[in-house]
C-alpha cells in the first residue's frame, strides 16, 4: 500500500565522533543502499534541551551535514534535510497532539531517565515531554515503513506504532477489502512503522565509558592525526602497570576496548600475551590503535575539507533534500486535512 521508506535522524548539539560512526552512519551507508532512506537533521529537537543556548544548534547543523557526507552517506541515494525546513512537521505534531493520552506521553521510559541524566537543565517544559510525539510525527509524515533504533529506543517506536492506530481508529473511514468483498479493516492514513534493530555501537571513549561528548572522550571524525596520537597516547590503561616491567590485564584497560574494535586476531593476540607478560609497554600496545584510527579517519577529513570548501554545494544538496521531504510531507497533511475535516476554503 505505500512504498518502503527507511527515516533517521540526529540531534546537531556537538561534533560527531567514532561513536556516531560505528552507532549510526555506517549503518546509514549500508542503508542507503537497501532503501530510499531520509535523513534528517533533528534541530527542532534539539531545542527541547538546548532552549538557552540555540547558538549551539545553529553551529553544529552544517557541521554535522558535512560529516554526514564525509562519512559516505550519499545525497545521490538519500534525501537530506533540515526538520526546521519542512514544517509539516510541526503541523502534524500539532494535529496529532489533540487525540494523544497525557498519559502514553508521561510513561516512555526515557522521559524520566534524561531528567534525571540531565538534572542541570529544567526539563520541565511542553516541548520536552511532547519531545516523543514530535519523534512520532516525524516518522508518521513520511509514512516511513522502518525506522533504525536501539533498543532502548523501541518504546519510542511502539507509542509511534499506537499513536498511527488511534489516528486511524478515529478517522479513517474506508474500507478496506480483501478479495472476496469482505471487510477486513479500514485503510490506514498513517503507517504504523516496524523498528529495524541496530546493534549498539560498541566504540568505547578515551576513559573505557561509552563514547560521548558528555564525558568528554571522544575521538572527533575530523581529529587530525597528532590529536589521535596524543589522545590515544594519554588513555588510561590497566592501574597494576604503574613500571614498564608490571604485568598487566587488558580485561582492566580502556585500550584493549579499542583494540576489540579495530585489531585483527593476531594484533590481538600480541596484545593479551604481551600485556600480561609484561613483554610490550603501554605505548607499544596503543600505537596499532593510534593506526588504525589514523586510516579511518584520513579519508573523512579529506572529503569533509572539500564540502567545508565549497558551503554552496552543501546548501544545495539540502535545499533539494528538504524540496524532496516536503513534497512527500504535504502528500501526507493532505490526506490528513482531509481526513479530519480541515480542507474545507
Amino acid at each position: 500500500m505505500f512504498p518502503e521508506r527507511v527515516l533517521s535522524g540526529m540531534r546537531p548539539t556537538g561534533l560527531l565522533h567514532l561513536g556516531h560512526y560505528h552507532g549510526v552512519l555506517k549503518n546509514w551507508v549500508k542503508l542507503q543502499n537497501e532503501f530510499p532512506c531520509l535523513f534528517f537533521v533533528a534541530d527542532w529537537h534539539a531545542l527541547t534541551t538546548h532552549y538557552e543556548t540555540p547558538e549551539v544548534i545553529k553551529e553544529n547543523v552544517w557541521d554535522m551535514v558535512i560529516d554526514w557526507l564525509a562519512a559516505g552517506v550519499d545525497p545521490e541515494k538519500a534525501t537530506l534535510f533540515v526538520q526546521s525546513k519542512v514544517p509539516e512537521h510541526a503541523e502534524l505534531h500539532l494535529l496529532l497532539s489533540m487525540n494523544t493520552p497525557l498519559s502514553w506521553l508521561e510513561r516512555v521510559p526515557t522521559y524520566k531517565d534524561q531528567q534525571e541524566k540531565l538534572s542541570d537543565k529544567d526539563l520541565a517544559t511542553y516541548g520536552f515531554l511532547g519531545y516523543p510525539l514530535l519523534q512520532s510525527a516525524d516518522i508518521l509524515i513520511y509514512r516511513a515503513t522502518q525506522v533504525p533504533v536501539g533498543e532502548d529506543q523501541v518504546p519510542h517506536i511502539e507509542l509511534t506504532r499506537e499513536i498511527a492506530r488511534r489516528f486511524n481508529h478515529f478517522y479513517s473511514k474506508e474500507k478496506l477489502l480483501d478479495a472476496k468483498g469482505v471487510e477486513i479493516g479500514r485503510k490506514p492514513i498513517l503507517l504504523e512503522p516496524k523498528a529495524l534493530l541496530t546493534e549498539a555501537s560498541k566504540m568505547p571513549g578515551l576513559d573505557g565509558m561509552k563514547m560521548s561528548k558528555s564525558y568528554q572522550n571522544t575521538l572527533a571524525l575530523r581529529e587530525t592525526p597528532e590529536n589521535i596520537s596524543q589522545k590515544v597516547r594519554k588513555m588510561p590503561t590497566d592501574p597494576a602497570r604503574v613500571r614498564r616491567t608490571d604485568p598487566g590485564d587488558p580485561a582492566k584497560c580502556p585500550v584493549w576496548q579499542l583494540h576489540e574494535v579495530y585489531s585483527d586476531a593476531s594484533t590481538k593476540q600480541w596484545v593479551q600475551e604481551g600485556c600480561k607478560s609484561a613483554g610490550i609497554g603501554c605505548i607499544q600496545c596503543k600505537e596499532p590503535i593510534i593506526q588504525a584510527v589514523t586510516d579511518e579517519l584520513t579519508p573523512m577529513r579529506e572529503r569533509a575539507a572539500m564540502y567545508t570548501d565549497n558551503p554552496t554545494l552543501v546548501r544545495k544538496i539540502i535545499s533539494e533534500g528538504c524540496e524532496r521531504a516536503r513534497a512527500m510531507a504535504n502528500d501526507t497533511m493532505q490526506d490528513v486535512r482531509k481526513h479530519m475535516g480541515l480542507d474545507y476554503s
